[in-house]
């Protein structure tokens, strides 16, 4: 059956890092979470870090028979014995991301918004009945719960609040709704940037992330309280 959940557990134990960028070792986020999770690991050495790479892995496709599945979930109906093969490979991806204390993100900014490997990522996550359901009055109910979000991205220009761009964001605003949609509000965002202009302006760009990093570290070791459901 369809289920939503969330672990309960005395601390952060199990990080999972979603990897949107196809750039490895050139890219401007993945070393910077590679920073930030060695620091979780000096205090919590036991910690298990689970990673999706999104250019990297073959993910299934949200058409055809899973499509039919998702429509089917969407008006209370079984899945298909036909399908159920299919959709295990959904499912796969939902229980890594349900069964982590703690979610990592790193992306850039293309096109003001996200790279459409994630987009296909979050279209296979956002799932009826594993991640919300629909109330009795048909208002959508989240299923996720007790999850610390951290988001990493790289921006070729600077679209802070107090700057002509901030209107271009589509990023942030994006990821904060989709998975606040699902239940997952303890979000925070390290946005590197600007990262395409003088080189001066790049290097504060970096070192301004590195040290909001290092004081989210800390924080990331407290205890994350969470309860458990089923529907």
């Amino acid at each position: 059956m369809p289920r939503g959940m969330a672990l309960s557990r005395g601390g952060l134990v199990k990080l999972l890092h979603i990897i949107g960028t196809p750039r490895e070792a050139s890219s401007n986020t993945l070393p910077l979470a590679a920073e930030f999770i060695d620091a979780l690991r000096v205090e919590q050495p036991d910690l298990e870090v689970s990673e999706v790479d999104l250019f990297r892995q073959d993910l299934p496709a949200v058409a055809g028979s899973n499509i039919e599945v998702k429509y089917t979930l969407m008006m209370g109906g079984p899945i298909d014995r036909a399908h159920a093969e299919s959709w295990a490979r959904i499912e796969s991806l939902i229980e890594d991301f349900l069964s982590a204390d703690a979610i990592l993100l790193t992306s850039p900014m293309w096109n003001f918004s996200i790279p459409y490997a994630l987009k296909y990522y979050i279209d296979c996550l956002v799932q009826p009945g594993y991640v919300f359901k629909y109330n009795e009055q048909g208002y959508p109910v989240p299923l996720v719960h007790g999850k610390r979000m951290l988001c990493i991205t790289s921006r070729g220009g600077d679209y802070s609040v107090e700057t002509p761009m901030h209107a271009y964001d589509f990023q942030e605003p994006y990821l904060r709704s989709i998975f606040g949609f699902i239940g997952v509000t303890d979000m925070e965002f390290v946005n590197v940037q600007p990262m395409d202009v003088t080189p001066e302006l790049r290097a504060a760009a970096v070192a301004g992330a590195q040290a909001r990093l290092a004081d989210l570290s800390a924080a990331w070791l407290a205890p994350v309280q969470a309860t458990e459901t089923v529907s």
